[in-house]
């Protein structure tokens, strides 16, 4: 079966195998006129770049590349990456990558105008409103992982290089004005990161299924982007050519980001900080530590998970579903502990302290508190 439509929500979105060759047209839909595309140091030199250069250069326009994009981009690299952008006099931006192109890639398209700094703008209250959204550039994303699904998120997240820090930098118009989601982009990824990133899918679902905060929709599709998960991971991790169940990937990733509206939880809050401080891959991490968040939110979400675990093809409910998480990490290689990500000698006190600070403990469904995320920590180590 070949997987082909178009979607507005939750923003216009250009979906199937071979809509890569579309670049062109939609950057002359949002009347981008010289777009810059952003990606990162490891996409910058492979093939699928390279194609996506020649499409944008077919159709008249330069082709110019920023890729100094590190895997958890930091206001380095946006400082760079503005001053490339207003020195080739770019008036759009092509965020095409995983998590990191994508999030930088939206951060330069939304700071190459504004005056003040970038944490101005981190996801407090109403922060966002300090913005000038006048001067915010049309963003395109064209998504080569199945993961962050940052190409549908109105925020990016951006490390403090000073403080070793995650932020979540928030403003309504860094949703992408277009999505091209072609499946074959992913095929050449290595089956770690098809896998890490797949994962982080899974935990952006989990996470917005767990949250306590009221959002049925968003409860609706974190369940289905559960199941998609759960059928097609295997099967892209094994056959790296299933273009069907890589769609599929990708429509979860997308489901991910949008469920996570109603809120992500205490796998996120944890993961953030260990990320900026260990320079771990997020959806790995989010993988790691998922087990340990179950267990301590069961009291909260285990009558949920039991509902809807038939559905998503688990038996014996939320129980079933804890086991079934340890199994399908398992199959994927995943470490037991943080120590297999290389996260060793840690201050815990001081990753507690930056957990706690995280956006994301506000949809826990577990109070977070200094006891409980000092004891999370300990069991993950």
């Amino acid at each position: 079966m070949t997987i082909s439509t178009n979607w507005s929500y939750p923003t216009n979105t250009r979906f199937g195998p071979g809509r890569i060759q579309e670049l062109g047209e939609a950057c002359l839909a949002l009347n981008i006129k010289n777009p810059l595309l952003v990606t990162d140091k490891g996409l910058a030199s492979l093939d699928i770049t390279e194609n996506a250069v020649k499409i944008l250069k077919s159709s008249g326009f330069q082709g110019r590349v920023f890729s100094d994009v590190d895997p958890n981009p930091s206001e380095l690299n946006l400082k760079a990456g503005i001053i490339d952008y207003l020195k080739g006099n770019h008036d759009g931006v092509i965020a095409f990558g995983g998590g990191s192109g994508i999030d930088l890639g939206k951060m330069i398209a939304f700071m190459a105008g504004q005056t003040r700094p970038i944490w101005d703008f981190e996801d407090i209250g109403d922060w966002w409103t300090r913005a000038d959204s006048n001067v915010i550039s049309p963003i395109i994303a064209v998504p080569t992982t199945a993961g962050t699904g940052s190409e549908v998120g109105r925020a990016s997240v951006i490390t403090n290089s000073q403080t070793y820090e995650k932020k979540i930098i928030f403003h309504p118009k860094v949703l992408p004005s277009v999505v091209i989601c072609d499946p074959e982009l992913t095929v050449g990824m290595p089956s770690f990161f098809t896998a890490g990133t797949g994962l982080d899918a899974f935990a952006h679902c989990v996470e917005a299924f767990s949250s306590p905060h009221y959002h049925p929709m968003s409860q609706g599709i974190a369940i289905e982007g559960m199941r998609l998960v759960i059928e097609n991971l295997p099967k892209v991790y094994n056959n790296p050519n299933d273009i069907e169940a890589r769609s599929h990937m990708m429509s979860a990733a997308m489901m991910g980001a949008t469920a996570f509206q109603k809120g992500l939880g205490a796998i996120h809050a944890l993961s953030h900080p260990i990320g900026a401080m260990y320079n771990t891959h997020h959806g790995t991490t989010n993988a790691v530590c998922m087990p340990a968040v179950l267990d301590m939110n069961a009291s909260e979400i285990s009558q949920r998970f039991d509902q809807v675990a038939g559905y998503i093809g688990i038996e014996n409910g939320f129980k079933g579903f804890c086991a079934f998480v340890r199994e399908f990490n398992a199959s994927f290689k995943i470490p037991m502990k943080l120590s297999g990500l290389g996260v060793t000698n840690v201050d815990v006190e001081k990753l507690t302290e930056a957990a706690l600070k995280d956006p994301s403990c506000g949809g826990n469904p577990v109070k977070l508190n200094s006891e409980n995320v000092t004891k999370l920590i300990k069991d993950l180590l």
